[in-house]
């Protein structure tokens, strides 16, 4: 599995990604083989997910539990 950042650029009425040529030749990949990819936006995971979740304690409540579980 290759990790890499790059940009969505317009080719015609379509859209393509950049894989620059060092990360196929590391992972041993050429022209025309197929790949799998998973496409996220950079940085919106943790704007997507803050704040969704809903505790049934409040935060203040939580932090009274966690000292007196850590230190007595």
């Amino acid at each position: 599995m290759a990790e890499l950042t790059t940009k969505i650029r317009k080719w015609g009425n379509s859209y393509g990604i950049i894989i620059p040529q060092e990360v196929l030749r590391g992972k041993n990949m050429k022209e025309g083989e197929e790949i799998d990819a998973i496409l996220v936006k950079k940085g919106s995971v943790l704007r997507e997910t803050f704040g969704k979740h809903k505790f049934s304690k409040s935060v203040k409540q939580l932090m009274k539990e966690t000292d007196k579980e850590l230190y007595g």
